[in-house]
C-alpha cells in the first residue's frame, strides 16, 4: 500500500513550489524609463525578487520529483511489477509524470533567466528611448499549472506503482510449461 507519510510530503513539496511560483509571477520585474543628469535616457528596473522566487520554486519541484522517483526506483529498478492494470496505469502516469515535469521546470527556469536579464543600453544619441524589455506575463503562472499537474500525476503514479507491487500473487507462480516426465 501506499505510504501516507510519503504523499503528505510530496503534496507539502508541490504546494510550497506552486505557491513560490504563482509568488513569483506576482512580482516579476517592471521597468521604468529615467532620465540621469546629463539627460540620457535609460531603464530603471525594480527588484529582483521573482528570480529567487522561481529558482527556489524549481529547487523544490525537483525535490519532490526525486523523492517519488527514489522511492519508487524510477520505475525501470528494483523488481518486476506484476501485471495489472495497475502497472499500465503507472507506465502511463510515470511519462506523464515526466513530462509535466519537465515542462514545469522549463517554465520556472526560463522564467527565472529572462526576469533576470536588465537591458544595460542606454540611448547615447538622445534620438529614441531604450527598449526596456521584461518577461512575459504567464511565464510563471504556467509554470505554476504544470507543477500541480506534476503534482497529481506523481501522486497517482506512486499509487499506482504501490497498488501493481502489493496484489495478487508473485508472477508465474503456476507451472508454465510442459514437463517431458508425464510423458
Amino acid at each position: 500500500m501506499a505510504s501516507s507519510l510519503l504523499l503528505a510530503v510530496v503534496f507539502v513539496f508541490d504546494l510550497i513550489a506552486f505557491a513560490l511560483a504563482v509568488a513569483a509571477e506576482q512580482r516579476r520585474n517592471t521597468a521604468s524609463l529615467s532620465e540621469d543628469t546629463a539627460g540620457r535616457k535609460y531603464c530603471q528596473y525594480d527588484s529582483d525578487i521573482a528570480t529567487g522566487l522561481g529558482v527556489g520554486s524549481l529547487f523544490i519541484l525537483v525535490a519532490s520529483q526525486v523523492i517519488i522517483m527514489v522511492v519508487t526506483r524510477c520505475l525501470c529498478c528494483g523488481k518486476a511489477m506484476r501485471p495489472s492494470g495497475s502497472r499500465s496505469w503507472a507506465i502511463c502516469l510515470f511519462i506523464t509524470s515526466w513530462v509535466t515535469f519537465i515542462i514545469a521546470a522549463s517554465c520556472l527556469l526560463a522564467g527565472s533567466v529572462r526576469n533576470a536579464y536588465h537591458t544595460k543600453y542606454r540611448d547615447l544619441m538622445g534620438e529614441r528611448a531604450p527598449s526596456c524589455q521584461t518577461l512575459r506575463k504567464g511565464v510563471f503562472a504556467a509554470g505554476a499549472a504544470f507543477i500541480v499537474l506534476t503534482g497529481i500525476t506523481s501522486e497517482l503514479y506512486y499509487v499506482s506503482f504501490s497498488k501493481s507491487n502489493n496484489n495478487g500473487p508473485p508472477p508465474y507462480a503456476r507451472d508454465t510449461g510442459v514437463r517431458m516426465g508425464n510423458l
